[in-house]
């Protein structure tokens, strides 16, 4: 029989093998609850597709651009960065 503190140690040490076979696709709704960010009118050139909506974050001097579909549950089809002062130039 195995003790249970090994039995625990056993189950710590593969947690991370675990973790790495169920990767997660980013979501529009894993996106909304875990970081800040503001919704865009539009998407930047870059980004804008057909059935997509945009999200920004800021970090520093840079706004970070999510692009989501509007379809099948909403997944991240795109992501592109910019510099504060450039951000302007690329909106439609």
């Amino acid at each position: 029989m195995m003790k249970p503190v090994f039995a625990l140690i056993t189950c710590f040490a593969a947690a991370p093998a675990v973790a790495a076979e169920t990767a997660m696709p980013m979501t529009y709704g894993l996106f909304e609850t875990a970081i800040a960010h503001t919704d865009l009118d539009s998407c930047p050139a870059q980004l804008a597709k057909p059935d997509t909506f945009c999200r920004a974050t800021l970090r520093h001097d840079e706004i970070h651009v999510f692009a989501f579909s509007r379809e099948d549950g909403n997944p991240l089809v795109g992501f592109a960065s910019y510099a504060f002062d450039d951000l302007a130039q690329h909106l439609n």
